[in-house]
């Protein structure tokens, strides 16, 4: 019998380690891949994308926030994996009469290397664990002396359109948009995912660059050419959502994107 406890502070108590996975959010899936943990994950969600072949190898059970409960119960889990910013809480109360479901909560990357450990507590992968800490330390090491004569400059990060929505404080994109050196214009606003005017961007905070993320909105070059209406001397460019936002073992990939991405822009 052996109790853990995951970030939100819940406690959870095992018999056995547990063996049948359902992971309900991309980057955690892509993440308990890379522990070695294929044979384990019997279900998943349809925004699963990383590896590819889990589409068709592995049960498809809904998406983050539209729950298919009875294929995920026929699937006899030990363990569900959600995320606080992922899956709603009325999502989380109705798994835990299935089984277990071990809630995330990752804000910086300290929570996403306590995630990575945990995992490796949890389902006996410390070291594998303690390699993908490891090399996502020295990475993130690597790219701190990378970027630390670079000036710091505002930025605007779009989520997406129809209504216009950034993000906001209190989420991993604006973890990372610090770390490369871009202060957040809408970093000040109550709501994590705030929708805004695109003509107040200038009041707010006119930055020198707008980023238009590829995910969860597919924005294209007229999205470009309207903001940039509004905007005094912004360059507006197009990156890579899962380098900005997804945590896991993905950090690692991100570094040597955003390295790349300060060359471009």
């Amino acid at each position: 019998m052996t109790t853990y406890i995951d970030q939100l502070g819940t406690s959870h108590t095992f018999e056995s380690q547990p063996n049948r996975i359902v992971s309900l959010v991309p980057s955690q899936t892509e993440l308990l891949f890379d522990l070695g943990l294929e044979d384990s994950i019997v279900g998943i969600t349809k925004f699963c994308v990383h590896p590819v072949h889990f589409k068709v190898t592995k049960t498809i059970v809904g998406g983050t926030k539209n729950i298919k409960f009875d294929k995920i119960k026929a699937l006899q889990p030990d363990i569900i994996i959600c995320n606080k910013e992922e899956n709603t809480k009325e999502i989380v109360d109705e798994l835990s009469q299935i089984c277990p479901v071990w809630v995330t909560d990752i804000y910086t990357i300290e929570d996403n290397l306590q995630m990575i450990s945990d995992f490796g507590q949890l389902f006996n992968k410390r070291t594998e664990a303690q390699k993908w800490i490891d090399k996502i330390n020295s990475a993130y090491q690597d790219f701190q002396q990378f970027i630390q004569e670079k000036p710091i400059k505002k930025a605007a990060y779009f989520i997406w359109a129809n209504p216009y929505m950034v993000a906001g404080n209190h989420t991993f994109i604006n973890e990372l948009l610090k770390i490369n050196h871009f202060q957040n214009i809408y970093e000040a606003k109550e709501s994590r995912y705030p929708e805004i005017e695109l003509k107040k961007i200038r009041l707010e905070g006119d930055p020198d660059y707008v980023f238009l993320s590829s995910e969860p909105f597919p924005f294209k070059d007229e999205h470009a050419f309207e903001i940039g209406r509004f905007t005094h001397h912004a360059k507006t460019v197009f990156v890579d959502g899962e380098m900005f936002s997804w945590y896991g073992s993905r950090l690692l990939k991100a570094f040597a994107y955003f390295k790349i991405l300060h060359t471009k822009i």
